[in-house]
């Protein structure tokens, strides 16, 4: 009888069991309500994560700091954070009507106080998606302060090297320092960190700001700081979720509010019953494109192409960007600002009120009915079934009576990582597919490859996966889904939540016809595979206005 053979595992089947182990484990947690990061109950998220090694973490399983992968974490979340022992996420349990100032993270967009110096709230109104986000950068972050621990720690506890003894003095005390000192600190800095003179200096400088140009000191001292206390004085930091959070999680309440909010609007400005295109997309490149050229005919004159959105995006253009805003309403655009808690601001858009004698598209010669056109900005992973399936719902009235939305189309654009090509390149996603299953999602999609070619960029398509965190990935996992029959070109978050949701309401609760159309596209923020062009490494910047400005250009040739 010959012997079985045993396969070992690669990489790619590891990671995959790790995301797994991830997922399981956070929703463990959640429903205890407590957990304590860098003790036992915290043991399955760390060694998950280490055997994982996202590429967004960097050099996470070794002993230097991971110094990108820093950055990109305390961006995204509340500032003061390392300072605190116990992290307590909430609700929306109205935080914001007490004299607690709310803390919003430069790249979240979420509600966070803190309470004393020992404790942050984090205010969740996005769903699971969310927790998951903020537990996993959380791990990292606690990771890497027990990494400074070890390195700054003499006889078990019993000292600490000079360097960290310089850097408590100068934090500890507020001190003022010179340049001259400044040098010296960063010096010893880069003794605590693994890290080299220029790594620590270029850290240095994103950190600071003008009001606190020494704030990467104060974060390693703190996080170092707190982590030898767990070591030492065994004073655990704690994250904590509280009771209505765990009971209202999943119960789609914040979705529901934010829907019949527009529904209302919708129905006070006799728009209700009128053929609906909803676009799920930014807030400006619908607007830009509609209007800009009317309400800036002077520039729209002298510039070419895309130029005027150009224009549009740079930083120093706020009087012209608030010139368009200005115009578009009083010509037919409706902003509504969320008061819900989903943090999905809206437009709506009344087509009978544009002039498309001066739009680069034309109105079809046999449209009957002007369409009104909803953009909701951009859901957050889960978030997205549960406010497209909600917004699908039929709007009941304050008489009982039920009014079907006559949803024409729905378009979905965004930001994702792309596994072919680089930075500004295209995907049209043939299917979504769910990371860590084999569910599957495919669709007809109205846009096409060749759409999207003739504005410099390159275009790419196929399947797209839906992963359960951006910053949860590695290589091996990815090559893996580029490789392989999957044929994945690309990973974002919201994709495969969106086509659940248009499904169910399309084909098995008949809220909406069976007739809709799908148009997905999305322009590559990052591509993971490559070293140094991950999240971690910055935003898009310039890059991304002609892919985000050509897709929605397409979007609204194909509605009108």
């Amino acid at each position: 009888m010959s012997e079985i053979k045993k396969l070992a595992r690669t990489r790619a089947q590891e990671s995959t069991n790790a995301i797994e182990k991830l997922y399981i484990s956070m929703r463990h947690l959640f429903s205890r309500g407590f957990y304590k990061p860098m003790g036992v109950s915290g043991e399955t998220l760390r060694k998950s994560l280490l055997l994982l090694r996202p590429e967004i973490y960097g050099s996470i399983a070794e002993d230097r700091i991971e110094l990108n992968g820093l950055t990109y974490v305390i961006e995204r979340l509340p500032k003061g954070i390392e300072e605190c022992q116990y992290i307590n996420l909430t609700a929306d349990e109205g935080y914001k009507n007490s004299h607690f100032e709310a803390i919003i993270p430069p790249k979240r967009r979420r509600n966070c106080y803190r309470i004393d110096k020992d404790q942050m709230n984090i205010e969740i109104t996005r769903g699971r998606s969310e927790i998951y986000d903020i537990l996993t950068h959380l791990t990292f972050l606690f990771i890497e302060s027990h990494k400074i621990q070890e390195r700054v720690t003499l006889n078990e506890g019993e000292d600490f090297t000079r360097e960290w003894k310089h850097l408590e003095d100068i934090v500890l005390h507020q001190k003022q320092i010179s340049e001259k000192e400044r040098e010296v600190t960063l010096v010893h800095l880069g003794n605590i960190l693994g890290r080299s003179f220029d790594e620590v200096l270029t850290i240095y400088k994103t950190f600071a700001t003008k009001e606190n140009p020494d704030r990467f000191f104060q974060l390693i001292f703190w996080l170092g700081k707190l982590a030898i206390n767990e070591v030492l004085e065994n004073k655990k930091r704690t994250v904590i979720f509280s009771t209505i959070l765990v009971q209202e999680i999943g119960h789609h309440i914040y979705g529901e509010i934010w829907a019949n909010n527009i529904k209302k609007v919708l129905k006070n400005n006799h728009l209700l019953e009128r053929p609906i295109h909803i676009i799920s997309a930014n807030m400006h490149s619908v607007l830009n494109s509609v209007y800009a050229k009317s309400a800036l005919p002077k520039e729209a004159k002298n510039l070419k192409g895309f130029e005027i959105y150009q224009l549009l995006s740079n930083e120093n253009s706020k009087p012209i960007q608030k010139k368009v805003k200005d115009f578009a309403s009083k010509n037919g655009l409706i902003y509504i600002k969320d008061t819900s808690g989903t943090n999905i601001n809206v437009q709506i858009i009344d087509t009978a009120k544009i002039n498309f004698d001066i739009l680069t598209f034309s109105k079809k010669a046999n449209a009957k009915e002007n369409p009104v056109i909803i953009v909701m900005d951009y859901a957050f992973g889960e978030q997205a079934y549960e406010t497209m399936d909600e917004l699908l719902k039929p709007y009941t009235c304050d008489k009982n009576t039920k009014t079907h939305l006559d949803v024409k189309s729905i378009s979905i654009m965004g930001k994702a990582g792309i596994l072919e090509g680089g930075k500004g390149d295209i995907m049209i996603p043939s299917a979504h597919i769910f990371e860590g299953t084999a569910d599957n999602y495919p669709f007809k999609n109205q846009l096409k490859k060749e759409d999207l070619e003739g504005f410099g960029v390159k275009s790419f398509d196929g399947s797209m996966i839906s992963v359960l965190g951006t910053s949860l990935q590695n290589k091996d996992l990815l090559k893996f889904f580029h490789d392989s029959t999957w044929n994945v070109i690309g990973l974002e978050m919201e994709g495969a939540h969106y086509q659940k949701a248009i499904q169910s309401a399309s084909r098995i609760r008949g809220n909406i016809s069976e007739n809709v159309q799908v148009r997905y596209a999305y322009y590559a923020s990052d591509n993971p595979l490559e070293t140094g062009a991950t999240l971690a490494s910055g935003g898009l910047g310039m890059t991304g206005v002609t892919p985000t400005y050509a897709i929605t250009q397409k979007i609204l040739e194909q509605i009108f």
